[in-house]
């Protein structure tokens, strides 16, 4: 079912829609919802139609599969990285040795360096 509904609770639902509308109206209610699914559903199929002739060619070799946000699970993601092996990054000095600082630091008994031309 495209609601992910199960047998039991579409029949609880059908009978708290008796319940309620009762048995006379039911059926005239359970057209109505029917052409409004359809109509939703061809006005979906209309809106990616009309999609498709704007965009032209070059969009339709595009993977629109890759950008549905469903498949961004956080919990997956983060059980993902999770279960990957520890990479060291390749520029940190290895265990025991100290890696040089990219500039010496700043003496304080010399001046401050002063760039005329960046004022």
């Amino acid at each position: 079912m495209p609601f992910d509904i199960n047998g039991w609770e579409f029949l609880l639902l059908l009978v708290v829609g008796i319940v309620v509308l009762g048995p006379e109206r039911l059926p005239e209610y359970a057209g109505k919802l029917a052409k409004l699914v359809r109509q939703v559903r061809d006005l979906a199929q209309n809106a990616r139609v009309q999609l498709k002739d704007q965009m032209g060619p070059d969009f339709e070799d595009v993977n629109w599969q890759q950008y549905d946000p469903r498949q961004y699970d956080p919990r997956r993601i983060v059980r993902e990285a999770l279960l990957e092996p520890f990479k060291e990054p390749e520029d940190k000095p290895q265990s025991g040795a100290m890696a040089e600082p990219a500039q010496p630091p700043h003496d304080a008994a010399k001046p401050t360096p002063w760039d005329a031309d960046a004022t």
